[in-house]
């Protein structure tokens, strides 16, 4: 008897903290939960499992796409709602403000 695969992950895949760009940001991904632990192989040491949809990661542009991808494999899944992205409109010249309580950082 095998053990019960565990759900799919589908989520709209958050910005890169190096960017400010929302480039790739738009699509959704359904993202497989590992199904065994990485551990170092016994030749280089680079570390790996033997699971392989862990390098599977398909994108859609849609959340009902994906959801129809993982019904018609019979995959289990949760779909997670994406986080509201909250806009702080900044001016330069706060940043010379007088009576500026923020500490200077350069």
């Amino acid at each position: 008897m095998t053990a019960p695969k565990p759900p799919a992950r589908i989520y709209v895949p958050p910005r890169s903290t190096m960017i400010s760009g929302k480039g790739r940001t738009h699509g959704w991904v359904l993202e497989f939960e590992p199904a065994e632990r990485q551990q170092p192989g016994p030749f280089m040491g680079w570390v790996g499992s033997g699971d392989t949809e862990d390098q599977v990661r398909p994108h859609f542009g849609t959340r009902d796409e994906a959801m129809a991808y993982a019904e018609a494999n019979g995959l289990t899944y949760k779909a997670e709602e994406p986080k509201p992205v909250v806009f702080r409109p900044k001016s330069y010249a706060d940043n010379f403000r007088f009576g500026r309580t923020d500490n200077w950082t350069h």
